[in-house]
């Protein structure tokens, strides 16, 4: 049992309480609460509703008593981040402004690979200030919850090193970061061996070090001509699934295939999706895979809407 605090009084309170999981939310679904407080035990929100009611009923709590106007929501969640990496994409940035396109940029030596060899010289300890100034700017914005990824190493030693960094990370900020398995990410540059042998090596040897150590519950991978195809990943996902990891899935980024993958595995996400036609969309639907959308990255890459 934790200390009980009364924070408020707010103008309003979006508790956003009672919403279905799955389906589209309307305006008219969501209960605005005037003039309302929140009770909390521990770390946990026990109660809402008019402060002054908690007030007169809760007279023992700690009373936190806010001036002004406040409105007050749930923090956002940002369920697709790679803000664990080395270096700096700046030269990456400066060639698609200059019109060069994602593939262009890669064989210029950018990219995916730029990246990884920047990741690779950083220290561990480079890693966690890195991601936890990060994760801090994102707290600044409201984000609470912020999934990360690794994907930067591309070795066993090299992914434990970023997931251990996302972990210690995790303990030196206020927001919660949930740590996702990147590992088939691409096929390094420097792997002597097939996209396959790749990928059974990571099963192999890395998964029994991110039970071992609990680094991480989820195992994406990149499902794209560039990357790994889905026949390739199909035995890598049924290898994560069967020692009992989430899988999600980089998915119709620029071409299609990965979401029926992710429903076939009945994936946590299919992520990105800009490539996807109604085709792809109706097959999502019907599953329980959430779709996320990430139009910032087409932007970014100056990639067709």
């Amino acid at each position: 049992m934790g200390e009980i605090k009364l924070i408020g009084p707010l103008k309003q309170l979006l508790p956003m309480t009672g919403l279905d999981l799955k389906g589209a939310i309307s305006d008219g679904q969501l209960v605005v609460l005037e003039d309302a407080g929140i009770l909390i035990e521990g770390e946990k929100i026990i109660s809402v509703g008019k402060f002054g009611d908690l007030k007169e009923n809760f007279k023992n709590a700690e009373l936190h008593e806010l001036k002004g106007d406040h409105t007050c929501l749930p923090g956002f969640i940002d369920s697709h981040t790679h803000i664990c990496f080395g270096g700096s994409r700046a030269s990456d940035y400066a060639m698609r402004n200059a019109g060069k396109t994602y593939l262009e940029i890669a064989k210029a030596g950018g990219g995916i690979w730029d990246t990884v060899t920047q990741t690779r010289k950083a220290s561990k300890e480079e890693l966690v200030k890195k991601t936890a100034k990060l994760a801090n700017r994102h707290l600044k914005n409201g984000t609470t919850t912020i999934e990360v990824k690794s994907g930067y190493g591309l070795s066993v030693v090299e992914e434990l090193k970023m997931l251990r960094a996302i972990r210690e990370a995790n303990s030196s900020v206020p927001s919660d970061l949930v740590s996702t398995c990147l590992a088939a990410h691409t096929l390094p540059k420097d792997f002597e061996g097939s996209a396959e042998d790749y990928l059974e090596e990571i099963g192999t040897k890395l998964f029994p070090i991110l039970k071992k150590e609990k680094l991480t519950n989820r195992i994406d991978a990149f499902i794209e001509e560039s990357a790994f195809s889905a026949k390739q990943i199909a035995p890598y996902f049924e290898k994560a699934k069967e020692m009992g990891f989430d899988v999600t899935v980089h998915a119709d980024q620029f071409s299609t295939s990965g979401s029926k993958v992710a429903v076939d595995f009945n994936a946590v996400s299919a992520d990105h999706l800009e490539a996807s036609t109604q085709k792809e969309i109706e097959l999502l639907a019907k599953s329980n895979v959430i779709a996320t959308a990430l139009p910032g990255a087409s932007l970014g890459l100056g990639c067709n809407l």
